[in-house]
């Protein structure tokens, strides 16, 4: 259904905000063939352009960060405290190995107070991130030897397969990575209606900072984000909670806490996964954002923007978890969404999501 190595090589790739440096070597590594420029811009994004027919500009972005950790103090015992570079779960660190790049990459763990000597009043309190500690198992005159301040780190998972899913450290945003590569792979010497710019963006994480970067760039006249979602569809989550739903298809996006979709990309992503058989539901995300926010206002007119996104349980956690059926049928409603931009009607006036052709009136397609 999907190529589960190539997901899996590229969730376990370190590349934390600030530091996509291996990420995107395997990322340029994928590309080549596939499009007709690479270019890298100041910040680290990687821009692949496939040219269109017309010379209307259509991006899409993935982010390759992951959220990470840096390094900001090494003690007399060798211990290192840090800094979370991105949001994370405090909760899901306790005991968890995590990698530190320095000039050697070293394991280490996550480390805090044993409940065997927590008052009692602190035992049912969450432990903050300020509290944790990385031990190395090493005295700090071999620690300083590879290990500086400064030192990105990541989460040590491997990706396995569990049953129609799929379980790893950086599913987000490391599948949309792999969904972008797989539908440039799949248009590869097929025609397009315009430029296509796929846009592997850095520091995503930490304020969609590559995002705006690219956009400001690019001035795209379409815009998709492509990100993961919350799909809390578990025990004990009420159904208006749920976000999204494992299992049940591509998530369209129509808001989140930096967006709203515009609602004529709403509208064509709906009438487009229809047309295709694409299996679709809905996204609300009433906190947090994506790429998209960069995409739809750093270009100098704004951007035509939507979203498509993939469930995803156990989000910002030590490990994360979706659907390969979902990222299925992400890769095919991205596929057709960006080959039919020309085949539908994007006057304002179209609240019903009509295509092009279906009205006489020709000229409202000149809005762009």
């Amino acid at each position: 259904m999907i190529n589960v190595e190539l997901l899996k090589n590229i969730c376990e790739v370190p590349g934390a905000p600030g530091f996509e440096q291996p990420i995107r070597k395997l990322v340029l590594q994928e590309l080549k063939g596939l499009v007709d420029d690479i270019t890298i811009d100041n910040m680290g994004n990687v821009i692949a352009l496939k040219k269109g027919k017309a010379r209307k500009k259509v991006m899409i972005a993935a982010h390759m960060d992951e959220i990470g950790f840096i390094v900001t103090h090494i003690d007399d015992d060798g211990f290192l405290r840090f800094h979370p570079l991105g949001g994370f779960d405090p909760k899901t660190l306790t005991s968890q190995r995590v990698i530190v790049h320095g000039k050697k990459d070293l394991i280490g763990v996550m480390g805090s107070k044993p409940i065997h000597l927590m008052k009692p009043e602190e035992r049912n309190k969450q432990v903050p991130i300020s509290d944790y500690f990385i031990d190395l198992g090493m005295p700090k005159e071999e620690v300083i030897k590879y290990i500086s301040v400064g030192n990105p780190i990541t989460r040590e998972r491997q990706l396995i397969e569990m049953g129609d899913c799929v379980n790893s450290k950086s599913i987000d945003n490391r599948v949309s990575v792999f969904i972008l590569l797989e539908v440039l792979r799949g248009l590869k010497g097929q025609e397009v209606p315009y430029d296509i710019y796929g846009v592997f963006t850095v520091q995503e994480e930490v304020g969609l900072r590559g995002a705006i970067s690219s956009a400001h760039l690019i001035d795209p006249d379409f815009g998709f984000g492509l990100d993961v979602t919350i799909a809390f569809d578990v025990p004990g989550a009420q159904a208006h909670e749920y976000v999204t739903k494992l299992g049940k298809g591509a998530a369209i996006k129509i808001m989140d806490g930096t967006s709203i979709s515009d609602y004529r990309m709403v509208n064509y992503l709906k009438r487009t996964a229809d047309k295709h058989d694409v299996l679709w539901q809905t996204e609300i995300l009433p906190a947090g954002g994506t790429d998209t926010a960069g995409i739809q206002r750093y270009g100098k007119k704004g951007a035509i923007a939507g979203a498509i996104s993939i469930p995803l349980r156990h989000m910002h956690q030590t490990i994360e978890m979706t659907s390969k059926s979902d990222i299925k049928h992400c890769i095919d409603l991205l596929a057709a969404a960006i080959t039919e931009l020309d085949q539908y009607d994007w006057s304002f006036d179209n609240m019903d999501g009509a295509n092009k052709g279906d009205s006489e009136e020709d000229d409202i397609y000149k809005i762009l």
